[in-house]
């Protein structure tokens, strides 16, 4: 019988009443979330330093004490790594509320990922940019499903983890129902692949999607995953529920951020150039053909560090003489600040003035400086001051956006990795008994699939200048300081043309942002795609908010919006 996993989170901070209404929406076996980002283990890191029984996602606790109950009454199990730095602190927090509740819960948790006190032993070291002396605030290896399976075998309602693969939430409870073997290799890159699809909650449903004009979004519900014993599944959501689950919204969310066709995990490593979709009929996609291999021998390991302070102002300019104003007022603030300079100094001027507008919001630019130094004094007010000082001594129409403020603390993201027995992974069932789980083990190193034979393209004939996303959809997110752009094509002659058109040099003349970096080029033929790794656009990650768009969100919808030759047969 098919085993449905839903999920109702895709992050710490999203719809709250996902829970609820997946719980009601129709029958699930299974209930999951996904709480943890690399921005979010610094900010569970600073809840932490604050106060050490939490460093748990708080909005977990509260989504159960609505729904707890009726997880338990509809027979639904709940797995979450809402335990973020402190699974065990969260799993009492729970047994607590279920007292509370008069309700009988058994609940179970998973640990061993938080490396911060080892951090010298396993000589992890945080990147480059850290100041000298500081020591990661969080230190967290990427452990796999096997616990969660341990605690399910042993009877656990409800499971919490740290720091576990986002998929691995998905995986462990698949697993566990189905008795796969550590070696089922490719049973467990299915449900890998299915995880991916559904644990960003809502982009797998319509969410962020780049054809959104297509279908009818409103409130999208959130993503199931029908698997069965040999790893493949269906996609699909409740009945009733807004948005759409096609080939095109599965595609997108199996691009999100995965590198090349090799995706390495703790307990396999997935072949997603092995995989097939299909539509099995309205709002469901099957995905089959996933092969597995055995993992590497090492585990991730996400490093966050406070890497000092940072602060910023926007200056206005408006009407004439945009770049003249521009040049005036940085010459002013620089010269202002040359005894207290602090150590990073960035300076963007985006031109979002119209000539002749007829709003002044609309004639107006905007010129933004944000700075980082080590003091916070120096990126505090003796910066946002030094600024506002210059309103009537500077450009004609001189505002800022925001009054001068106190520097804030941002943090510098680092992957490191570890050899995987060097890491605890222990399940704590509901009885209290501590299980240790033996890793994963392989001797194989992680290599890149050979770059597969490409067809010979096609003779289109005319071509006209339009935007590339006329023809090709694109997803785009973070890996630390790394973009990962995926994007795809939705014909085989589409396709033809679109792997010889978008090559990398292309690719860098159309983001001209990143002509300067290192960009690397994925091909997964089997579903019309390819993905680009952009190194460094992002800097020291996202909490150090080195650029406008500090996660590479929206970078895809940028490379869509650029003009391309694209031949007419394909309009």
């Amino acid at each position: 019988m098919t085993y449905r996993v839903g999920n109702a989170s895709g992050f710490y901070g999203d719809r709250f009443s996902a829970v609820r209404e997946m719980l009601t929406g129709g029958p699930l076996d299974v209930l999951t979330g996904d709480y943890l980002a690399e921005l979010t283990m610094l900010i569970l890191g600073r809840d932490r330093m604050k106060d050490p029984a939490r460093g748990y996602a708080k909005t977990f606790l509260r989504q159960m004490e609505e729904n707890l109950g009726l997880a338990r009454e509809k027979g639904v199990k709940i797995v979450a790594n809402a335990g973020g730095l402190n699974p065990a602190g969260l799993a009492d927090a729970l047994r607590e509320l279920a007292a509370k509740l008069g309700l009988d819960v058994k609940i179970a948790h998973v640990e061993g990922d938080d490396l911060v006190a080892r951090a010298g032993e396993l000589k992890l070291r945080p990147g480059a940019g850290v100041p000298q002396g500081h020591s990661p605030l969080t230190a967290n290896a990427y452990l796999g499903a096997w616990g969660i399976a341990e605690c399910l075998n042993a009877g656990a309602d409800v499971v919490v983890t740290g720091r576990v693969t986002d998929a691995s939430v998905i995986v462990g409870p698949a697993a566990a129902h189905y008795g796969w073997a550590r070696d089922d290799f490719d049973a467990l890159a299915g449900a890998v692949a299915a995880g991916h699809v559904i644990e960003c909650g809502a982009q797998a449903t319509g969410g962020n999607y780049a054809f959104f004009i297509e279908h009818t979004l409103g409130v999208p519900g959130f993503p199931i995953a029908e698997i069965e014993a040999d790893g493949s599944s269906v996609i699909t959501k409740h009945p009733g529920t807004g948005g759409v689950v096609t080939v095109g919204t599965v595609t997108a969310q199996l691009l999100y951020e995965i590198t090349g066709a090799r995706y390495a995990g703790p307990d396999v490593t997935t072949r997603f150039d092995t995989l097939s979709l299909s539509e099995d009929g309205p709002d469901r996609v099957r995905i089959s053909g996933v092969r597995g291999e055995a993992p590497p021998p090492t585990l991730k390991v996400a490093l966050n560090t406070l890497g000092g302070f940072r602060n910023e102002t926007t200056f206005v300019l408006t009407g004439l003489d945009i770049e003249a104003k521009a040049a005036l007022v940085r010459q002013q603030l620089e010269a202002s600040m040359k005894d207290r300079t602090p150590a990073d100094v960035r300076w963007t001027l985006a031109r979002t003035d119209h000539p002749d507008a007829g709003t002044e919001q609309t004639a107006s630019a905007l010129l933004h400086v944000a700075v980082k130094d080590a003091d916070p004094k120096v990126a505090g007010r003796a910066f946002t001051g030094a600024a506002v000082e210059l309103a009537l001594a500077s450009y004609p129409g001189f505002h800022v956006t925001a009054p001068p403020s106190d520097a804030s603390p941002y943090g510098v993201y680092t992957a490191a990795y570890v050899d995987a027995g060097q890491v605890p992974h222990v399940a704590v069932l509901p009885d209290g008994m501590r299980v240790d789980i033996a890793p994963s083990l392989s001797t194989r190193e992680l290599s890149e699939v050979d770059e597969p034979a490409l067809l010979e393209p096609l003779d289109h004939g005319p071509v006209r200048r339009v935007p590339l996303g006329t023809v090709a959809g694109a997803r785009s997110g973070d890996k630390g300081g790394n973009a990962n752009l995926g994007v795809w094509v939705r014909s085989e002659e589409a396709w033809r043309w679109l792997v010889h058109r978008l090559t990398v040099a292309e690719f860098k003349l159309l983001l001209p942002e990143t002509a300067d970096l290192p960009v690397t080029r994925y091909l997964l033929p089997n579903l019309w795609a390819m993905n680009f790794v952009v190194e460094g656009i992002l800097g020291e990650g996202v909490a150090s908010q080195a650029r406008f768009d500090p996660q590479a969100k929206a970078l895809g919808e940028w490379l869509r919006s650029r003009e391309i030759d694209v031949p007419e047969v394909l309009l």
